[in-house]
């Protein structure tokens, strides 16, 4: 028989948490994050790369890899796999955490977090105001880009390992994904 409490986590709790496990707090429930494989770091690696060079070449911001700590509310503390954070909003970077949300916020989906990633943080990340969420899925060889509208997120692009990747969020952004996969 399963027992419901009503626990909520916080940030002051996820504080407490040991710093040798990834752990993301979705809607107040603690979630332990599992260690990403080779693929996953790959493709990670690859896109990073590829983005930092674009954002540093224009001077648009700073991308970070996780494990990072985003606090977008006390109840709502994610590590997305990259994220983006523009120049002129770069007060909300701390020592720390990141206090809100990224403008663009990248998930690579693993069969351990496809569902929590695609529908949950899908969710979490248009409440709070993401400009922009691109979903990389590895089996298909596909990034889906989500640009923020009123009703949430709505879908502007949907490019395969063999095509280029355009950003409406960063203008003149081309990232060939036959080089991230």
């Amino acid at each position: 028989m399963k027992t419901v409490t009503n626990i909520k986590f916080t940030y002051q709790d996820y504080l407490l948490l040991p710093e040798d496990k990834r752990y993301e707090i979705i809607e107040g429930e603690l979630i332990m994050v599992p260690s990403p494989g080779f693929t996953h770091q790959s493709i990670s690696g690859n896109l990073g790369f590829l983005l930092r060079r674009f954002i540093r070449e224009k001077k648009l911001g700073i991308i970070l890899n996780a494990p990072m700590d985003v606090v977008l509310s006390e109840e709502n503390v994610v590590q997305p796999d990259i994220l983006f954070i523009s120049k002129e909003r770069a007060s909300i970077i701390t020592e720390k955490n990141i206090q809100g949300a990224p403008d663009l916020v990248i998930e690579i989906l693993s069969p351990n977090t496809k569902k929590k990633d695609s529908i949950l943080k899908r969710k979490l990340y248009a409440k709070f105001g993401v400009k922009e969420f691109w979903l990389v899925d590895p089996e298909k060889k596909e990034i889906e880009v989500l640009t923020f509208k009123k009703e949430g997120f709505e879908r502007t692009g949907l490019y395969h390992q063999d095509e280029v990747l355009i950003s409406p969020l960063l203008p003149g952004l081309k990232i060939p994904l036959r080089e991230v996969f």
